[in-house]
């Protein structure tokens, strides 16, 4: 039939096509030809050429122009004998027209066309009159082929056949899956297997023990299994009758009329919870309503409601583990674990620790027989707990002391009932009593095997006693919270000894220098103590080092390292070698202890180090850095800046050798050393540091005490991740008049001269009374530089706290103190100068050595130094 349906409507389409193929080509035909006749007909010339004796001449080549232009149309021209004027045939001109033609030429009929057929086919032919001042003198006609409609035709013909072919092998094709979709659904049963697997259906339907109630979209019932019938208490005659009618409770009548979709909701029915789920019946293109299915939960309330609870202690526990121990602090790590379970667990919370937990110390057995509170929360801040700082005695029969003698939690559901826990402080009991506080559970506070204290956790007014089940709870709470607690007492121990290690090995109060005015600080890192030190050395010659120095990281290993490096830097500044040589030695000791301590935990990474030299005889710092930012120098007239001192590499890191600057500092400049934990952070760049550095120590008329209060005011972070070191020293220079020179002539005869001299000057600074050792001094030191040394010889007196006799040469061989013999002429000189001076070396120059000697002058006041 289909099949029938789509050839009649081909056959009914190809017929009105070719009729209106045939219409529409004949009419494209007529248009063009009365349109190029008329064209012709009313141009220019075409009437006067008429009216000539020979008309052919004029318009033959026109027309043939006009012919060629438009392709197959021909023009013709008839005056009004009948006679071609012009023709497509040449040799028609001049002819009389056909007599079956000339009828047609009506001068009543001004245009009109025909269709001709020749022997070339059908054609249509317009004639158009040609008038001269309303006077008849011709006509035009028109001729064009009629194109062959069965070329136009075929095309459409063959798209309506692909067409139909197509729309045929769609409809079979929807055919054949529509049956074969239906044999799928009715898995191809006939009518009596349909019955039979319908009354099956409904056999399963009724015996079911899950309710089944189907709604129309009128909200009538349609259906209602037996189990749908007992749950709901339905009347017998239910089917066909509106929900509001069958008597259910409004919120079960309201839910099953509403059709809405409703996942596991519960409803009451009576005495019993029903869980109800609602699906509309319309969304897989059934009729509408709803299928309501009801589940009998009355029983199973009670154990979701216990297993709610447990899902709740779990998150609780869950909760508490990433809220307690976000610091390394015991008694915030404390406050932490009250924060975490009130309300959800207790309405009050509070925490007992061992003396000793919170400074860092390891409780012992005993400890615990005595607690401290450390932290008290809860829903209200009235309530009459023992205050902060509290220490309590528990007794061994109280909750709380069976907690500590035995490790494992205890419950106190009924506070009211226990003796033993009211008589630890009878009126407190009572007043914890009267507030509405009923029950509690003590749990320790166990990590590692030490009984670091106890929690407690109330409950009070309303809120339900505690449960056997919440015992283990509070104990998985503590077990947590003592781990985290006994981590911040470790922390606090390791961070009070490396604190305590690295304030022993800096150095106290720095002795007083003639060259400078010394101020310095030590603010340790937040998070533990580092490596930074500093220090202030006395030299020979009323010369001073300053040092600071910066070992990254932290704790004891840190500080550790810093005083190894701490007391080198003292015994290679006792050789007095400049500070690029200083760093050297410096440099291969590092790389010393690295290579002895490569697989332990203390080999030494990331040292810095800056040491400079200051000589008040000249007026000049002498300085060399390992990888060290650079010092801030500021001059009496408030200009500061940083040095260019050649940057060498930090210690330990490579062998290439140090490079030393010199700076002049006029008397009263300020030299300002530091590490980078000053001017370096997390919420400030080094740039920036340094800038700000600068500006705040540009005040010369500051003392350096003052300098370093006003720079750890503006600078260091709030948070410090480093340790921050700072040394200010206002430099001095000693007064010409306390210093004495002499060059000495490379003769033995000159000695008396050095003496004479030296005793005339002792006697202008009124110290006489040095004259004699300071005599045998010079004598025997002069001595060995005119026979064992070259010139220049020169010898410099410098009057200071002490008496300092300084004899240069220009060798580089120093004398060697040693034991003469009881034959031995000589060999006596230096073991008397040693006898005589508190203090005697050598020290090298770039022209050669100098030996020189101290003699203290404690009874003597120091010059006056600018």
């Amino acid at each position: 039939m289909q099949l029938v349906v789509v050839l009649l409507l081909v056959v009914t389409a190809l017929a009105e096509l070719l009729v209106q193929a045939h219409d529409d080509i004949n009419e494209r035909a007529r248009s063009r030809a009365m349109a190029v006749a008329q064209t012709f007909a009313n141009s220019a010339g075409v009437v006067p050429a008429l009216a000539t004796s020979n008309p052919s001449a004029i318009l033959e080549p026109k027309a043939l122009a006009a012919s060629q232009a438009l392709g197959d149309t021909g023009i013709q021209v008839i005056n009004a004998q009948y006679v071609r004027v012009t023709d497509r045939y040449p040799y028609r001109v001049g002819t009389m027209v056909e007599p079956n033609i000339v009828p047609t030429l009506s001068r009543d009929h001004p245009n009109f066309a025909i269709v001709h057929t020749s022997a070339g086919g059908k054609q249509m032919v317009a004639r158009v009159p040609v008038y001269d001042n309303g006077r008849f003198v011709g006509w035009v006609a028109a001729s064009t082929h009629i194109s062959d409609i069965n070329g136009v035709v075929g095309m459409r013909v063959r798209v309506l056949t692909i067409g139909a072919v197509g729309a045929l092998a769609v409809s079979v094709l929807g055919t054949a899956l529509i049956s074969r979709r239906l044999n799928r659904q009715t898995r191809g049963l006939g009518p009596a297997e349909m019955t039979r697997m319908y009354e099956h259906h409904d056999a399963v339907l009724h015996a079911v023990r899950e309710g089944v109630v189907i709604v129309d979209g009128e909200g009538r019932v349609v259906l209602a299994n037996d189990e749908a019938r007992r749950l709901l208490d339905l009347p017998p005659d239910c089917e066909g009758r509106l929900v509001p009618e069958l008597g259910l409770e409004s919120p079960t009548a309201d839910l099953l009329a509403g059709g809405t979709t409703v996942s596991d909701e519960v409803v009451a029915a009576g005495e019993r919870l029903l869980a109800v789920n609602i699906r509309p019946t319309g969304q897989v293109d059934g009729p509408p309503g709803s299928v309501a299915t009801l589940r009998d939960t009355t029983e199973l309330r009670s154990l979701s409601g216990r297993a709610e609870q447990a899902r709740g202690r779990l998150r609780l526990v869950h909760d508490a583990s990433t809220a307690i121990g976000t610091t390394l602090d015991v008694t915030r790590t404390a406050e932490e674990l009250t924060e975490a379970v009130v309300p959800r667990f207790a309405d009050f919370v509070t925490v007992d620790l061992a003396p000793g937990v919170v400074s860092g110390e390891e409780p012992t057995e005993r400890d615990c027989r005595e607690v401290v509170r450390v932290a008290i929360g809860g829903i209200r801040d009235d309530a009459p707990f023992f205050p902060i700082g509290r220490t309590i005695a528990f007794g061994w029969a109280t909750p709380q002391g069976r907690s500590l003698g035995t490790g494992r939690a205890r419950l106190a559901p009924r506070l009211a009932d226990d003796a033993a826990w009211q008589e630890v402080d009878p009126p407190a009991a009572r007043a914890l009593l009267d507030h509405g506080v009923h029950s509690m559970i003590a749990a320790p506070l166990l990590a590692r095997g030490i009984m670091l204290g106890v929690a407690e956790f109330w409950r009070a007014d309303t809120t339900a006693p505690f449960e056997e089940d919440d015992r283990s709870v509070a104990e998985d709470l503590t077990a947590h919270a003592a781990l985290c607690i006994d981590n911040a007492r470790r922390y606090t121990r390791e961070h009070t000894l490396a604190a305590t290690l690295q304030r022993r090995l800096l150095p106290g109060e720095l002795l007083p220098q003639a060259a400078l005015e010394v101020a310095h600080r030590y603010l340790p890192a937040q998070e533990g103590a580092g490596g930074d030190w500093y220090d202030v050395i006395p030299l020979p010659g009323t010369r001073a080092a300053l040092v600071v120095g910066d070992v990254v990281g932290h704790g004891i290993h840190a500080a550790a390292t810093m005083g190894r490096l701490r007391t080198a830097v003292h015994n290679f500044s006792a050789l007095d070698i400049p500070p690029d040589e200083l760093l050297g030695h410096l440099d291969e000791l590092v790389q010393r202890i690295d290579r002895e301590t490569a697989d332990a935990e203390d080999t030494i990474t990331g040292a810095t180090c800056l040491y400079a030299i200051y000589d008040p005889t000249a007026g000049h710092c002498t300085l060399a850095t390992a990888g060290h930012p650079p010092p801030v120098v500021v001059h009496p007239d408030g200009s500061a800046y940083y040095p260019d001192i050649p940057q060498g590499h930090p210690l330990g890191l490579t062998a290439l050798p140090y490079e030393t600057a010199r700076i002049d500092l006029p008397p009263g400049s300020l030299l300002v050393l530091y590490t980078d934990g000053l001017i370096e952070s997390r919420e400030q760049d080094i740039d920036s540091g340094l800038q700000l550095l600068r500006e705040t120590a540009a005040h010369p008329h500051r003392t350096p005490e003052e300098t370093c209060t006003a720079i750890l005011r503006r600078l260091p972070p709030t948070h410090r991740n480093d340790d921050v070191t700072l040394l200010v020293a206002r430099t001095r220079t000693l007064s010409p008049g306390s210093i004495a020179e002499w060059d000495v002539p490379q003769d033995p005869a000159a000695v008396a001269h050095v003496r004479a001299a030296v005793n005339e000057q002792l006697d202008a600074w009124g110290i006489e009374e040095e004259a004699f050792a300071t005599e045998l001094i010079l004598s025997e030191l002069v001595t060995n530089a005119v026979r064992y040394g070259a010139p220049p010889i020169h010898v410099r007196l410098i009057r200071d706290a002490a008496l300092v006799c300084e004899v240069s040469d220009g060798t580089s061989t120093a004398p060697h103190l040693r034991y003469a013999a009881t034959t031995d002429e000589g060999g006596r000189g230096l073991f008397l100068v040693a006898q005589l001076a508190d203090r005697w070396g050598t020290r090298y120059t770039e022209t050669g050595k100098i030996i020189w000697s101290e003699q203290a002058l404690d009874h003597v006041s120091p010059p006056v130094t600018t």
